[in-house]
Parts: C-alpha cells; sequence; structure tokens
C-alpha cells in the first residue's frame, strides 16, 4: 500500500515534495467538504433537503484525487463525491440544490468538465471509458478520472469499462474508493480478491492500491496515473483504501450491520486530523490557521444554503430541459400536448 503520513501523521522519508500552497489547499477543501457533509446532513434531518449520501470519512480520497487533475481534464464522479465536485469548483448551492432533488442542480457551468452525479450503481464507468477513448481519438492529452465504490466492482459496468480502456488503451483513471461497505455488504462479501487492485492485472493494466486516508498519497498516486495517462501509457486502476464513517445514505442506519467499535477505529484515523498533524511539523497549522479555516468554510456553507433555499420552484415544462440538445419527437409531442408550442 502507498502510504506517506502514518495515523500519527508522521511522514516516510520518500514523501513527494508538495508546495506549502497545495497542501493547505488541500486542507482548506477538505474541511469545507467536511463543513458542507455536516450541513447537508442537519438539513436533511429538517426536511429541506432529500435522501444524502454521506462523505464523512472519504475526503482525503476525494480531494486529494480530484486536486491532481487539470482543469481540462475530465472528471466522471458517483453519488458520494460531494468533495471531488467541491474540488472542481462546483457551486456549492447547486449541490444542495441537487440534493432537495430538484434537476437544476446538476445543470453543470460550460467551464466545469464533470459529468452529473451517476446513482446507478457502477454505470458511469462505461461512460468515462467512452470520454477517455474520444479525446484520445482528437489526439487531445487529456485525462479522464471516474469514481465508484468498491460495491460497484461487482458490477458488469466495471468489467466492461475497464476492460475497453484496457484494449484501447484510453488515458482513463479508475478510482475506487474502498469504504469496505456497500450499504450492508461488507469488502469481503464482495469479493475473493484480496485487493480490489489487483482485479486490474485482468484488463492488463496498472493497479495500485493507496492509503486512502493519506492525502499526499492520493495525490501523489493519481498525479503519477495522469501523468503516465497522457504520455500513452494507458489507464491505472486506483484503490483508495478508506472508510465511510456514516450510514450509507441519510435512508440507512449503519448500526444495524457494523459495531461502533469499527467506526471508531477508523475514526482514529481520520483523513483530516492526519494531515493537521503533518502541517503542524510543517509550521503551516494551528489553532489560529484551523478556525480561520472553519470560519471560512461555515459562511461559504452558510452562504449557499441561503442561496438554494431561495430559488423560485422548478416550473412544469422544466421537466423537458436540460436532457437533450434538441428533444426527439416524443418528447417534442408531449411538449406540444401540454404547452400548446
Amino acid at each position: 500500500m502507498v502510504q506517506f503520513l502514518n495515523q500519527e501523521g508522521r511522514a516516510s522519508k520518500d514523501i513527494p515534495k508538495i508546495s506549502s500552497d497545495v497542501i493547505k489547499r488541500m486542507y482548506e477543501l477538505m474541511v469545507l467538504a467536511r463543513t458542507f457533509d455536516d450541513i447537508a446532513l442537519k438539513l436533511q434531518r429538517e426536511g429541506r433537503i432529500l435522501t444524502y449520501a454521506s462523505l464523512l470519512g472519504q475526503e482525503a480520497a476525494q480531494i486529494g484525487s480530484a486536486l491532481a487533475f487539470s482543469k481540462s481534464d475530465w472528471l466522471v464522479p458517483y453519488y458520494r463525491d460531494n468533495g471531488v465536485f467541491i474540488t472542481a469548483g462546483y457551486p456549492l448551492d447547486l449541490l444542495y440544490l441537487y440534493w432537495t432533488g430538484d434537476v437544476r442542480g446538476m445543470k453543470i457551468p460550460h467551464d466545469i468538465n464533470i459529468l452529473p452525479i451517476s446513482v446507478p450503481v457502477g454505470s458511469q464507468i462505461p461512460h468515462a471509458t467512452g470520454i477517455s477513448w474520444a479525446h484520445a481519438l482528437q489526439g487531445k492529452k487529456l485525462a479522464t478520472g471516474v469514481y465508484f465504490g468498491d460495491g460497484a466492482t461487482s458490477k458488469g459496468d466495471f468489467h466492461v469499462g475497464l476492460n475497453f480502456a484496457g484494449v484501447l488503451n484510453t488515458p482513463c483513471i479508475f478510482i475506487c474508493e474502498n469504504n469496505q461497505w456497500a450499504i450492508s455488504v461488507p469488502r469481503s462479501r464482495q469479493t475473493k480478491s484480496e485487493t480490489i487492485a489487483q482485479k486490474a492485472q485482468a484488463y492488463g493494466i496498472e493497479g495500485v492500491l493507496v492509503d486512502g486516508n493519506d492525502v499526499i498519497a492520493v495525490y501523489s498516486t493519481v498525479m503519477q496515473a495522469i501523468e503516465k495517462a497522457k504520455k500513452g501509457g494507458g489507464p491505472t486502476l486506483i484503490e483508495c483504501y478508506t472508510y465511510r464513517m456514516e450510514s450509507h445514505t441519510t435512508a440507512d442506519e449503519w448500526k444495524r450491520y457494523r459495531s461502533g467499535k469499527e467506526v471508531d477505529e477508523w475514526k482514529a484515523k481520520d483523513p483530516i486530523k492526519r494531515l493537521e498533524k503533518y502541517m503542524e511539523t510543517l509550521d503551516l497549522w494551528d489553532n489560529a490557521y484551523a478556525e480561520k479555516v472553519i470560519e471560512s468554510a461555515q459562511t461559504q456553507v452558510n452562504e449557499a444554503v441561503k442561496k438554494f433555499e431561495s430559488y423560485p420552484p422548478p416550473q412544469p415544462h422544466e421537466m423537458f430541459e436540460h436532457i437533450y440538445e434538441k428533444r426527439p419527437p416524443e418528447l417534442e409531442e408531449q411538449w406540444t400536448s401540454a404547452f400548446g408550442r
């Protein structure tokens, strides 16, 4: 397993050199993602948004990986990847709006190369392979990063996506956030393989196992995979070994299928606390800085909540929008029948 920061935040001798600005950016984005997540859970309990999938505990896997991609690269997330969206610069108010069930929340801004949240498990993986293949055919030096959980590796989409990517040598980075649980099904019931990363061998591509709670290790590993892909070295499967500290979604109750002891053991591996300890050794972190970062995150989130709750209700005709560039005949017929134009 690739690891540069241990649970106590102590760095290994071979830790890569990363600028102070990037390290602080990692920390600030992780705190922002956790703050967004905490408020989302509260909003759901108050009935102000719908069912929500928490990212608690997976901040390093999401922020560390997404930060490695350039703005011109493409990201293909799954439903737990709010941290990926936040790192890509996605408006917080639109993210909250999406979790109210409003399709307008996934009307992607033109300057962000990211696909809408994918809820069906694994279905986004072949899409990412297709995007990366298209870029290769066009001669563009771009990488595509696709995210999924350990449960998705049991779906046919995973096999199809990786197999095609391997055969076509596409510049695609497959990022598995192995959080140990697919709803109530443990990792041990998903596969007999010792790791998910080793599944890459079956498709003739590289597989890497990385400590998903070590943001430095995730960032460095994904950065190397991107550089290789852009040079024609093909795809990489990266398993970020991490943990989902919350329930699968707010419609789930984790205490029904796992122990508090297990959760507490992983809380001791908190990715944000680990980074704080490391930053402290570099004189990049102290209580005053932490308070400033938290205050900034809370301000951004509070403003986003006010903004998303000020949106007027969607109109009936909007159900026909944001799906096709040009409505197909059957939808055009329904549109005309309903609205007479």
